[in-house]
């Protein structure tokens, strides 16, 4: 495995100065943000490229739960535009997010997502999204939330279940997994998750939280980074272990601890 970052980590005027501003953390491979350029595709992608970084997905997260259809139908007519342009930025990896009821933010939690009818429209968004990723050859990534429609491993298990594709596979972040108040067994919160998806992951995030649920950035919270790291050897996953969750001033020590739980050298 290896470190990556969400590009939008750094906050800077130009796509040129964001990308630098990842080489000089010593970081080589980004989750990329189309809000971080106003450039085409192609030079998007030689920027990337240009710089010896590895695109190791972009993101594609709309509300796909929303309440009102015609937001959610809106939100999959860009993400298809996306799914098409994802091998031209250098990447077959497209992440979701499952959604939720709330109509103002689809990262807070809605007693509406346990509804079977958040369920079905999240399912539908994703299935619509699945027949554009299977004719462009692209990996469509979904991340369990407790604030989102799939909000546990078990729920990520349904959903490919259901759905059946090759094309849909899972972001596993070991933050989102433990819930609140229950970091004193998240030994076995962790196992069970990997008991569900670990067929499945192909990206992994790497944040921290502390008992309360508070997000804080890898190496401040009371996840345990050994274990978690074990499960995805464990799993087969061999892909980059992706910083986020965190501000810029923390890279480095977040960047840092998880090198050390890698067994990957100092940065040079």
């Amino acid at each position: 495995m290896r470190l990556g970052i969400f590009a939008k980590t750094f906050s800077r005027p130009s796509l040129d100065a964001t990308l630098d501003a990842v080489v000089e953390h010593g970081i080589e491979t980004i989750q990329f943000n189309m809000a971080l350029t106003t450039a085409g595709f192609e030079e998007t992608r030689a920027a990337v490229a240009g710089r010896g970084l590895e695109m190791a997905a972009v993101s594609g997260t709309y509300n796909m739960a929303h309440p009102d259809r015609a937001i959610r139908d809106a939100g999959a007519g860009w993400l298809a535009k996306l799914i098409a342009a994802a091998p031209h930025l250098g990447t077959r990896v497209v992440t979701l997010c499952t959604g939720t009821r709330d109509p103002d933010d689809m990262w807070r939690a809605h007693p509406g997502n346990a509804t079977p009818e958040a369920w079905r429209d999240s399912v539908e968004q994703i299935a619509g999204a699945l027949a554009v990723a299977e004719r462009h050859g692209v990996v469509l990534a979904f991340e369990p939330e407790h604030n989102n429609v799939v909000v546990d491993a078990a729920a990520g298990r349904r959903l490919l279940d259901e759905l059946r594709s090759a094309h849909l596979q899972v972001v596993v972040d070991a933050a989102n997994l433990v819930r609140p108040g229950e970091l004193d067994r998240q030994a076995e919160t962790l196992r069970e998750a990997f008991a569900l998806l670990g067929d499945a992951p192909v990206l992994a995030h790497a944040k921290d939280v502390l008992d309360n649920g508070t997000v804080v950035a890898a190496g401040r919270g009371g996840l345990d980074y050994a274990l978690y790291v074990q499960l995805l050897r464990e799993s087969g996953y061999d892909g980059p272990l992706v910083l986020h969750g965190l501000d810029e001033d923390e890279v480095d020590r977040s960047a840092r601890f998880v090198r050390e739980r890698l067994g990957l050298g100092a940065r040079a």
